[in-house]
Parts: structure tokens; sequence; C-alpha cells
């Protein structure tokens, strides 16, 4: 049992999983701001991976990517950065990023440099399903990374069913079929797609994100789910404090109610 699923055994309700760009708004704030979110109580951290055309982020986290590529991160700086991160960080990581950079690193060689730094779980949002079952899920088993998968609005039964029995720790609820971005509060469309996804029962936990950015849109997550991912609000966050990383993650729980 890795740290996701002791994770979600231990807590139910209301995890909070938090996202930031790897290499920014500095190339080595890795470190610092995983350590800030544990101090804060975020339950998870999730670790993006800066890619040049990241086709499922908004402008916020596009832009991010685009100066952590420019401050000089790439993958390998990336696991050095996270060599000795276990000494000091206990929530569960996860890794999220793009088909492209993974593969030119190799997917063996990142499972295996995943597994040596203690990160737990891997987010890939353009891995098609049926390649992640034939090709991929078998390497990341060997080295103990649980792979999480994304549905959105669109998703049939079929496929959430098959994405429930492939994987392990928790599937990525998309609120909707676009970019990632804040948003004011969720529709009665999206707050019905959600209960349509709780109502089915699934064997994993679900966290839903894109559009989480204040306490409305994250309590919304919580009564539909067993918690929320912010992603972009956090970004603006560190755009805003570049030098004060507690500042940051500070006035983002102040906008969550936290």
């Amino acid at each position: 049992m890795n740290r996701l699923q002791t994770l979600f055994q231990k807590k139910q309700n209301n995890i909070l999983s938090i996202y930031f760009t790897a290499g920014f708004p500095r190339l080595n704030d890795t470190t610092a701001i995983l350590s800030e979110l544990q101090k804060q109580g975020a339950d998870l951290a999730e670790i993006g991976i800066p890619f040049s055309d990241p086709m499922a982020d908004g402008a916020v986290i596009q832009q991010s990517s685009q100066a952590a590529l420019n401050n000089g991160m790439t993958l390998r700086v990336l696991f050095e950065q996270l060599k000795n991160i276990r000494n000091k960080i206990d929530i569960p990581l996860i890794m999220m990023g793009y088909l492209n950079p993974i593969m030119q690193y190799g997917f063996e060689a990142f499972c295996k440099s995943c597994s040596e730094t203690g990160i737990d779980g891997l987010i890939v949002p353009d891995l098609p399903f049926n390649e992640y079952v034939t090709e991929f899920k078998p390497i990341a088993d060997q080295y103990g990374i649980s792979v999480v998968m994304l549905i959105t609005p669109q998703t049939e039964e079929e496929r959430i069913r098959l994405i429930d029995k492939q994987t392990d720790s928790f599937i990525y609820m998309v609120s909707s079929a676009s970019t990632t971005g804040a948003q004011s509060s969720f529709n009665e469309n999206k707050q019905a797609y959600f209960r349509r996804i709780h109502n089915m029962q699934l064997r994993n936990p679900l966290l839903i994100g894109f559009g989480i950015s204040n306490a409305e849109t994250l309590q919304a997550a919580y009564a539909n789910a067993n918690g929320g991912i912010i992603g972009s609000q956090f970004i603006k966050e560190l755009q805003q404090s570049p030098d004060n990383i507690e500042k940051a993650v500070n006035n983002l729980l102040n906008k969550l109610e936290l």
C-alpha cells in the first residue's frame, strides 16, 4: 500500500490536493513549495512537469509552464531537486505532465526515478486509456507508481467503470471538458454530473479538479466527491507573491476559507 492508498484509507472526505508547476516562480522553489503545502495542511501535492504545449491547461498554467522552462526546468533537474524529498515530506506526491517529455526521458526510466525519489502517482492527461492498460500499467505497477486517469462529463459509464477497475488510487474528475482555470461557481449541469458519478458508487475515491478557486467551488467538490484539486488559483498566488511562498499558500487557503 503506497502513500496515496494510505491517505484515502485514513481520510475519506474533504481531501485537499494542490497543484503547482515545478520550476515556477523560480527554478529552485520546488522543495520549498512542497514543505509549505505540507506545513499548512495540504493532503496531497501534484508536481506539474512543464511542457511547451500543455493542451489541457488554461492560460495561467500555460504561462507558468513556459516560465519554468525559461528558468531551466527539465525532468532531470526536477528529479535532482526531489532526490532527498522524503527526508522532509510525508504527504503523497504525484507527478502531473504530458506524454512527450516523459517518453523523451523514457517511461521505465521515469518510473524508476519516481520510485527512487518517493513519488507515489502519475497523471498524464494525454495518455490514452487503452495504451495505459496494455503498455504503461505493467511498468508503472512494477515500480509501485499509481497512474491516475481523468474522466469528463463526456466519458461514458462503461469507460468509467473500466478505469475504476484498472486503477488503484483515485479518479480525477474533470469538472468540464475544457482547459484548467478558475471558476466562481459550478452550474447545475456540472452539479448533476458530479451527482451522477457519485451515485455510481465506484471503488476508487473521486477528486474534482479544473475550476476550483474559492470556498464555494471547493465546498461543491467536497459535497460531491472525496476532495478537490486546486491548480490555477495557487499559480496566481505564486505570481503575486513570488518571493514569499508562505504568503502565497496562506492567501490561497484564505480564499478557500480553510
